[in-house]
């Protein structure tokens, strides 16, 4: 599995970007898969942002996220989304998409097939 996010760019506070994960490589990504996003600032970790099961389109949040931003799928095209509303600056970050092929977890860890993430900056 290769997965390649974009749509990143610069943005102000309040503003709304969808970000996309495409699965362009060789393999195909199983039903029982977890895919996520995760993000990374400048001298952070990387954290969850937000998760979904690949056959059944179960959702999973961080808190920061609950309420602004949407996950979602298009299992036919092997495409994951990021729909983030009422931006604010702190979100901030690269943002990477991966994929656990041992299913739900929120740990950067046991996520693999990560490509190169996409940079996102919100200005105050």
């Amino acid at each position: 599995v290769q997965l390649q996010a974009s749509g990143g760019g610069l943005v102000q506070a309040g503003d709304s970007l969808t970000l996309s994960c495409v699965h362009s490589g060789p393999g195909r990504i199983f039903s029982s898969s977890f895919m996520g996003w995760f993000r990374q600032a400048p001298e952070k970790e990387r954290e969850f942002v937000a998760g979904i099961r690949w056959g059944s389109g179960n959702r999973y949040y961080a808190d920061f996220a609950k309420g602004r931003f949407t996950i979602s799928r298009v299992s036919s095209e092997n495409t994951m989304y990021l729909q983030m509303n009422s931006l604010k600056s702190e979100d901030t970050a690269v943002y990477y998409c991966g994929t656990a092929p041992g299913g739900y977890s929120t740990r950067y860890t046991d996520f693999g097939s990560w490509g190169q993430g996409t940079h996102l900056t919100v200005s105050s």
